[in-house]
């Protein structure tokens, strides 16, 4: 008789949605690109936005650059999963791609705020895993906002306007971690995906698996 695979179960994982968000400054980015560059299960959903395009970014890569009236025709349609306003900007999250990654059982990172991620609840709460992560004091997030030195004065005072704002929403999150230390932050959302990744409810090929291991009898 063969034996039976031990990478049966993973063939038929399901994929997870993972929203990691925090207000700007806090460090999102960063754990954002690190994760990427660590975990090659991972891929980064690439929004559609409103927001012009910035040196170095690549359209499709970082972003899918439209006009208003592109949005506002995807947002009629129902082309996106979830959508918000951002400082000005109109923000979506493709339908089609995540429908894909998910059946695939591929995870995709998001980069979005707490109303994306309410929005992501009905239809996907089941791959949902929602991380936020909080500055260690208000003080260390206007500093770094203001080391970045790309933002005037009053850019700096909206962000920490909105950073007041949107901290307000961490209690809707299931994980919330304080990130005063990149490295051990990092380490912990990697700790989150890995244990959200082992759930039974979220390893259908489990059942088969296991019957095989142990027979019919049982």
């Amino acid at each position: 008789m063969d034996p039976v695979s031990t990478e049966h179960p993973q063939r038929e994982r399901r994929g997870l949605l993972i929203v990691l968000s925090s207000p700007s400054g806090a460090g999102k980015s960063t754990i954002a690109r690190k994760l990427l560059e660590a975990d090659p299960q991972v891929s980064m959903s690439v929004s559609v936005t409103t927001r012009p395009q910035r040196p170095g970014e690549a359209d499709h890569v970082d972003y899918h650059f439209v006009d208003q009236a592109e949005f506002d025709r995807m947002k009629e349609s129902g082309e996106f999963v979830e959508w918000a306003t951002v400082f000005g900007y109109c923000y979506g999250t493709p339908k089609s791609p995540v429908k894909h990654a998910l059946k695939q059982g591929s995870d995709i990172l998001f980069d979005i705020d707490w109303q994306g991620a309410r929005q992501l609840e009905p239809d996907f709460g089941e791959h949902l895993v929602t991380i936020f992560l909080l500055p260690p004091s208000m003080q260390e997030l206007e500093r770094r906002l203001r080391s970045r030195g790309t933002d005037t004065a009053d850019v700096v005072a909206e962000r920490m306007r909105r950073a007041a704002e949107e901290i307000s929403h961490w209690a809707e999150y299931e994980y919330v971690l304080v990130n005063d230390d990149m490295d051990e932050c990092l380490a912990r959302v990697r700790a989150i995906v890995a244990a959200e990744r082992s759930k039974r409810t979220g390893q259908p090929g489990l059942v088969s698996f296991v019957r095989d291991l142990i027979g019919p009898a049982h």
